[in-house]
């Protein structure tokens, strides 16, 4: 938790410090300021490249690498218009996702995780626009994010349900939209990657050593929001 507030407050200062050259009127001034949002959209989780299984047909069909759901939750942000065209800024998300794998399907799986259900996702970074006019804007965006997944395994003796704490890195890109002077669409996709992970343990159990993992992420999403 530490290291997500670090993160958006470094992101924040780094926004707010910049110069805002842009004159009222000017396309990236239409896109100045802070947001609210609602996020929904596909959530398409899978083992990483150094995790990947290529075996022939039909070997392969036979072990499961992905997880597939739908994303949501909220988010904020603040931006500013740092030129006639150029907006930067801040944002955080916290998001939940119904990907899930059912074990009772004998199915064996690999996901880098073991055999997981998806849930919260803790997201905090920037992102640069260019606005194309005062109600289109193309961005890219980069940040950290935090993914916690639910160990939903047995070996038909012993049954395990645990908390998984993974960190990694998202990027994307989207389109931002304005409908009228205050709600705005967007339309985005982002790709996560978590390569450390920490069993998160309930009560005065202290948590795991962090270890190495590969699990990629691919979302697609929409939002509607309010701007200030």
């Amino acid at each position: 938790m530490k290291k997500i507030l670090a993160t958006l407050a470094a992101g924040t200062a780094i926004a707010t410090s910049a110069p805002v050259l842009a004159q009222d009127g000017s396309p990236a001034s239409a896109f100045a300021g802070p947001r609210i949002e609602a996020i929904i959209g596909y959530d398409h989780n899978r083992s990483g490249s150094t995790r990947d299984i290529d075996l022939p047909e039909p070997q392969s069909d036979q072990i499961k690498q992905t997880i597939t759901g739908l994303t949501y939750g909220g988010g904020i942000g603040y931006d500013i218009a740092a030129g006639n065209n150029l907006v930067i800024g801040a944002e955080a998300e916290l998001t939940d996702s119904t990907a899930s794998w059912d074990n009772n399907n004998g199915v064996p799986n690999e996901f880098a995780l073991g055999q997981v259900k998806a849930g919260r996702d803790i997201y905090v970074g920037a992102r640069v626009g260019y606005a194309m006019s005062p109600t289109t804007m193309l961005y890219a965006k980069g940040g950290y994010t935090n993914a916690r997944f639910g160990l939903l395994g047995t070996n038909g003796e012993t049954n395990l349900n645990q908390r998984l704490d993974t960190d990694g890195f998202r990027v994307g890109a989207g389109v931002e939209q304005k409908f009228g002077s205050n709600v705005f669409g967007k339309l985005e996709y982002r790709y996560s990657n978590y390569s450390r992970a920490e069993f998160d343990f309930n009560g005065d159990t202290p948590d795991s050593s962090r270890f190495d993992i590969d699990t990629d992420r691919h979302q697609v999403v929409a939002s509607v929001g309010l701007r200030f």
